[in-house]
Formats: C-alpha cells, structure tokens, sequence
C-alpha cells in the first residue's frame, strides 16, 4: 500500500508543481503532515541534500523521500511517480506534432 501512495502522491506532485523542483516543497510539507513520512527538520535537511547532489531537485526529493519511506523499491517508485506525468503530457503532444508535420506548408 505505501508503494501506490508514494505513486500517486508524487504523480500528483509532478502533475501540478510547476516551476521546478523548489515549487514541490509546498506539496511536501503536505505530505509530511498526512503521512507522517517525514518531519519538518527532515524536509530542511533533504531540500539541503537535493540541492547539493547533482540532478534535478524535484527527482532527488522524490527519491530521497521514497528511499527513507520504503527503501530502494519505494525511490524508484517515487521517482517513476514524479516522472510520469511529464511523459504521458510529452507523448499526447508529440503526436499532434506529428499530425502537423505529415501537412504540406
């Protein structure tokens, strides 16, 4: 059960934080308000470590946090949570592109 909510929780994240992976603390605060993953101190800490890691921010929140929750299965989860709202938004528009460039200019 904790690998669905990871999912759903950071598929939500990754639908509506835009603007980057400092636009996700918001939904993170949340997050350790209803589940408990997480405490305040421990968001500073990983906003800290995120930042410092290479990669992007929003995706090593994700995985620190699914990491610390439920291991390596839960940061790949996360991970993959965050991630796949941004690939199905990049295939739907990558098709209607497709569709205009079969059209004669």
């Amino acid at each position: 059960m904790i690998y669905l909510q990871l999912f759903v929780e950071y598929f939500k994240i990754g639908l509506f934080a835009i603007g980057g992976g400092l636009a996700t603390i918001p939904f993170l605060q949340q997050l350790a308000g209803k589940y408990g993953w997480f405490t305040t101190q421990e968001l500073v800490n990983m906003i800290a470590i995120s930042e410092s890691t290479p990669g992007p921010i929003g995706v090593n929140m994700a995985t620190y946090v699914g990491f610390q929750t439920a291991g390596i299965p839960g940061a790949i989860i996360a991970a993959l949570g965050l991630e796949t709202p941004s690939i199905i938004i990049i295939i739907i528009i990558a098709h209607y592109f497709m569709q205009f460039a079969e059209q004669p200019i």
